[in-house]
C-alpha cells in the first residue's frame, strides 16, 4: 500500500489509521502487511463505502485537509469502487 510522503510521519506516529481508496478491485487484504518506513502497516479492516460517505471528518482522519484534497489522491486509475481501509502501524 503506497502513501504520499507527507503522510508517512503521521502514519508512523499513529495519527493516521485509515485510508480511502478508489479502485476497480481491492489491492490489499485484511491481515496483509505492507512496508512503510522502518516498520509496516497491518490492515485491520476494509469495507466498501459510498462516495457520499466521505465526510470532512473522514478526510481529516485520513490525513487530508478536506474531501477535495483526499479525492485528488484517493483515485488510482479507472476504478469506481470506494474502499475504507483501516490499519495499524507496527514499528
Amino acid at each position: 500500500m503506497q502513501f504520499t510522503k507527507r503522510l508517512h510521519d503521521p502514519i508512523m506516529r499513529g495519527d493516521v489509521t485509515c485510508s480511502v481508496r478508489i479502485w476497480q478491485r481491492p489491492h490489499v487484504k485484511v491481515g496483509g502487511r505492507y512496508k512503510i518506513g522502518p516498520g509496516e502497516l497491518v490492515v485491520t479492516a476494509m469495507r466498501r463505502i459510498a462516495l457520499s460517505d466521505i465526510t470532512p471528518k473522514l478526510a481529516r482522519d485520513s490525513g487530508f485537509a478536506g474531501v477535495v484534497d483526499l479525492l485528488k489522491v484517493a483515485k488510482h486509475g479507472p476504478g469506481e469502487n470506494v474502499y475504507l481501509i483501516e490499519f495499524a502501524y507496527r514499528g
